[in-house]
C-alpha cells in the first residue's frame, strides 16, 4: 500500500475496528456486526455463501467451514460444521488449516471465504485436504485475484501483502489475518498450476470465476466504512454483470472450486 493508500485507509477505517489489532479475536468477533450493519456489504456476502452452499457435492459427509468467526455461513449450510484458528462465538471447533484434527474422508466440502492467502504453507493445507476429504469432495472458496485491475487496487489501497511474484507457497507465520499474500489463491491455481497438478494430482482445478471488480470495493468490506448505500447494491450488481466478459481483466476476486478425484 502506498502512502496515499495508506491516508485514505486511516481515514475511512470503520470506527468499530481503528484502533484495534487485526489479530485480536475481538476483532473478528466484530466484523459479523460490521457485515450486518451494512445492508450493501450483507448483501455480497449472501451471494457469496450462496455459491458456495450450490457447488457442494451431494454426498454424505459433513462440511467444514475454515474461518467461520466474523461471518454467518451456517445460515446457508445447514449442519455446517463452523471452525476458526482461535476461540470464538458460535464457532464449534478451533482449527488449524494446515494440521486438521480430523480422520481420514471424513468430510464432502471445506468451505471458506478470504481465507486460504492467510495459511503460511498451503501445501500443509492442500496435503490435509486431501487427506479429509471423500472422493469427488470439494474446496470451495471466495478468494482475491490477481488482474491488471486487482493489481492497481491491490497495491495501493489494500493494508495486506500482495506479491503475485513471491517464489514459493509460503510466506513467514504471523498473526492469522496479519500474515497474508493475497496473491496466493492466483499464484498455486493459475501461475502454478502445472506444479499444483504435479504435487497434488488428487486434487483437480473444477473451477475458477474471477468476478466482483466494484461493489466489495464501494461496500467498505469489514474494515472500512461504506461508500455506497444499500438500496444501491442492485444497480452495482446489474453493472458488473454487463462487464461479465472483462472478468479476467477487472475481478478482485475469484470463486474457485477444487475437487478431490
Amino acid at each position: 500500500m502506498n502512502r496515499f493508500g495508506a491516508f485514505l485507509h486511516r481515514s475511512l477505517a470503520h470506527p468499530l475496528t481503528a484502533s484495534m489489532q487485526i489479530d485480536d479475536p475481538a476483532t473478528t468477533e466484530l466484523r459479523k456486526q460490521i457485515i450486518s450493519s451494512n445492508p450493501f456489504l450483507k448483501a455480497i456476502y449472501d451471494e457469496w455463501y450462496s455459491m458456495l452452499a450450490r457447488e457442494l457435492p451431494t454426498m454424505g459427509g459433513e462440511v467444514l467451514e475454515l474461518g467461520s468467526g466474523g461471518g454467518y455461513c451456517s445460515q446457508f449450510i445447514p449442519g455446517l460444521v463452523t471452525s476458526e484458528t482461535f476461540p470464538c462465538s458460535m464457532v464449534k471447533l478451533v482449527v488449524d488449516a494446515q494440521r486438521m484434527p480430523l480422520s481420514n474422508g471424513a468430510l464432502r466440502a471445506i468451505v471458506m471465504t478470504n481465507v486460504m492467502h492467510h495459511l503460511p504453507s498451503v501445501r500443509s493445507f492442500l496435503g490435509e485436504a486431501t487427506r479429509c476429504l471423500r472422493s469427488g469432495g470439494k474446496i470451495l472458496m471466495i478468494e482475491p485475484w490477481v488482474t491488471p485491475w486487482s493489481k492497481f487496487i491491490y497495491t495501493r489501497l489494500h493494508h495486506e501483502p500482495f506479491e503475485p511474484n513471491a517464489e514459493d507457497w509460503t510466506f513467514p507465520p504471523k498473526g492469522p489475518l496479519s500474515g497474508a499474500n493475497m496473491a496466493m489463491p492466483w499464484i498455486v491455481f493459475e501461475r502454478d498450476r502445472q506444479k499444483f497438478e504435479s504435487e497434488f494430482p488428487g486434487l483437480f482445478v473444477e473451477k475458477i470465476r474471477p468476478f466482483l471488480p466494484f461493489r466489495y470495493l464501494v461496500s467498505g468490506g469489514v474494515t472500512m466504512r461504506k461508500l455506497m448505500p444499500g438500496f444501491t447494491h442492485g444497480a452495482w450488481s446489474r453493472f458488473e454483470r454487463l462487464l461479465e466478459g472483462q472478468m479476467r481483466h477487472l475481478g478482485l476476486f475469484a470463486f474457485i472450486a477444487i475437487r478431490r478425484v
